[in-house]
């Protein structure tokens, strides 16, 4: 099968969407499919590489690296027609999903469409009235989405989400999967003391470990909030956060109004090959966000073997087991409680860990790039454009009834 991926984010970007990507693009191929990919380029040049189109494109303002294009007429557009995929796999429903709709229509071919984003907890990117905001994305990504054959979602919670939109295609719950192979490898107890060193934390220090885009949906500020109680009584607690991103600053500042210096550690943007080891620096992995629609980071912590401590969030669902690969939290009082329970106690803390690599097996990449596939196949007998004609007339008679 010919597949076309459309999708505003790719490499060298570096989230969620990109990593489902890469991910499927990979597994697809192994499987014997031809996979081509058409996003916008990050520093505005149309080029072809690696069989992927990146369209001539420019910044916008309204979210950290987005970018647009007015290159709708792409020299690139007849040879895709040309190339004529089975099928499209649209990942975003902005700018890339238009040329997805326009090629679609072209070459009378079905669209699947995966649902990343809850645009809800995102309006502050766009204007201050939340409102407004909130009414523009849900517009745009509502009628993107009704535009499409079918639907897949990386969690149960983001299915529900669209069915409360009124959203009647048909939705199938996919999780997103990893490269297991990536976390699995274990760094030696000398690499581990060396990068602590490096961050300048000692060897007396019990750390726990936050990874990702620092934005304020990801609520980090619920994290510091947290240690500022904690560290009054265990000032040998110390959190690292790990990555960059548009909430940085004021996150620094914070930590600082907060006196919390020595028991929080930024270590900015890391190469994406060393965040395996960065994962095994931590005891536990915390997160306090509630804007994720799947959360990587989580089956990432859970393949590297470290339990999770997390805010409680529906699409958690099936992914943290209470009290088998980690604990949820719901207040500073019970982050603390869990979190020293856990730490205090170290065959159950083994045991945790142990179950952690355990639950992440099903998530891996292998198993994502399956059962995507299984739904292009349900999308391409099903199309209208490849029903006998007889059936493809039924919709139009009843129109006409």
């Amino acid at each position: 099968m010919k597949i076309l991926i459309t999708t505003d984010w790719y490499k060298p970007v570096i989230n969620g969407v990109v990593t489902s990507v890469i991910n499927l693009k990979s597994e697809l191929e192994k499987a014997g499919h031809e996979v081509r990919v058409l996003t916008l380029s990050p520093d505005g040049h149309q080029h072809f590489k690696d069989d992927t189109y990146y369209l001539k494109s420019f910044k916008v303002k309204i979210y950290p690296q987005a970018r647009a294009t007015y290159n709708f007429h792409s020299k690139y557009l007849p040879e895709i027609m040309q190339w004529h995929p089975d099928i499209i796999h649209s990942q975003c429903e902005w700018v890339s999903f238009y040329f997805a709709k326009y090629i679609a229509l072209k070459l009378d071919i079905p669209i699947v469409h995966t649902y990343h984003t809850i645009y809800e907890d995102y309006t502050h990117y766009i204007l201050r009235s939340k409102r407004l905001s909130k009414s523009i994305v849900l517009f745009g990504s509502n009628r993107a989405i009704n535009a499409t054959d079918y639907v897949i979602t990386p969690t149960n919670k983001a299915r529900n989400l669209l069915l409360s939109y009124g959203i009647e295609n048909p939705i199938t719950t996919i999780p997103t999967g990893i490269d297991l192979n990536k976390y699995r490898k274990r760094i030696s107890e000398s690499r581990r003391q060396e990068l602590l060193s490096s961050l300048g934390i000692t060897p007396d220090k019990t750390v726990i470990v936050s990874i990702g885009r620092l934005a304020l949906e990801k609520n980090i500020d619920e994290l510091l909030d947290n240690m500022k109680i904690l560290v009054k009584s265990h000032p040998e607690i110390v959190l690292l956060i790990v990555g960059g991103g548009p909430y940085e600053d004021a996150l620094r500042e914070l930590v600082i109004d907060m006196h919390l210096q020595n028991n929080v550690i930024f270590t900015g943007m890391v190469s994406p090959d060393s965040v395996p080891e960065y994962f095994q620096l931590g005891k536990l992995f915390v997160c306090a966000s509630q804007s994720e629609a799947q959360g990587l980071t989580y089956i990432e912590a859970l393949a590297s073997g470290v339990p999770l401590l997390c805010k409680y969030d529906q699409c958690l669902e099936n992914v943290l087991i209470e009290g088998q690969n980690g604990f949820s939290f719901d207040s500073s009082k019970e982050f603390s409680t869990k979190l020293l329970a856990l730490l205090n106690n170290p065959e159950k803390y083994k045991t945790l860990c142990k179950n952690a690599e355990i639950s992440a097996e099903n998530y891996s990449k292998e198993t994502f790039g399956k059962r995507v596939a299984k739904v292009y196949d349900a999308a391409v007998d099903t199309f209208p454009g490849h029903l006998p004609l007889p059936v493809r007339l039924i919709p139009v008679l009843r129109r006409h009834a």
